[in-house]
């Protein structure tokens, strides 16, 4: 059985960072060791949180891992808090790593055109080092603008393939860029495969509702699969539909359910996933 590490906060309530991480990771028959960069009573779209800061746990953490001869067969990083975290995530992966480990970087910092609370202008320069140890990088479109230092503004679609390319050329690794739409009514990702020079796309409905969390739900989706051994494209396919699918659980319910993304009733399209190894 693969033994993977996933790096991110806990919010107790909320329905995103670990507590998605790991029933969609355990749907697909993977051992999931956590790393929590913090604990929140909730995440931050609600009006009053608590926020426990564990970046100094970090260092004691490995300093077991390392006597205890602990190694991970993947890595899988999502919000983190600060720049000294980076540092020593990037110490993390390079101590417990023994058997060239898959290594995805969700760069989870920005949206819709901003940074989010609590970061700086400086913070996506040492995000994009985090990003060089990745075999595949996660942005969405704002965040591939604030690793890239470019305009947010609307590109055409040659010129988005170009700057995720440019990503690509800058860390080495490949890119499933997310939220990408050429049509009003359709909503998907775009996956650049940096070892084949290749571009595709998937797509599903476009469902007119915002649910925190459809972004854990389909890097944790995406990290499953590729593990597993699914192909990049797959597993970009794998991590739309199964986004797609938890949003329309969630649509009916979205006055009381504002909050989080009902994935739970989802998860047995992931474990059916395993019948095809």
């Amino acid at each position: 059985m693969k033994k993977v590490l996933t790096i991110q906060d806990i919010s107790c309530v909320g329905q995103c960072s670990l507590t998605v991480a790991l029933p969609i990771l355990s749907s697909f028959g993977i051992e999931t060791a956590v790393l929590p960069t913090a604990v929140l009573s909730t995440h931050t779209a609600f009006k009053n949180f608590t926020f426990c800061d564990l970046t100094e746990e970090m260092p004691k953490i490995l300093k077991v891992w390392k006597k205890e001869k602990i190694f991970f067969d993947g890595f899988y990083t999502g919000y983190i808090g600060s720049i000294q975290q980076i540092d020593y995530i990037i110490q993390i992966m390079d101590s417990t790593n023994q058997n060239q480990a898959i290594k995805v970087v969700d760069p989870c910092m920005a949206d819709y055109g901003k940074l989010y609370a609590g970061f700086d202008r400086d913070f996506p320069k040492y995000m994009l080092n985090l990003c060089k140890k990745a075999d595949v990088i996660l942005p969405n479109f704002t965040e591939l603008c604030f690793l890239l230092d470019v305009e947010y503004k609307e590109y055409s679609q040659k010129e988005l393939e170009a700057l995720v390319k440019n990503l690509s050329d800058l860390t080495n690794a490949s890119v499933v860029l997310t939220g990408v739409s050429f049509a009003e009514e359709k909503l998907g990702a775009m996956t650049y495969h940096r070892n084949e020079d290749r571009i595709s796309y998937f797509f599903t409905e476009r469902v007119d509702a915002m649910f925190h969390g459809t972004g854990d739900c389909f890097a944790s989706a995406f990290f499953g699969a590729y593990v597993k051994g699914f192909s990049m494209e797959k597993s970009t396919e794998i991590a739309c539909e199964f986004t797609y699918r938890s949003v329309l659980s969630t649509e009916q319910d979205q006055t009381s359910h504002w909050y989080g993304v009902h994935f739970e009733p989802n998860l047995k399209y992931l474990t059916n996933l395993n019948t095809e190894d």
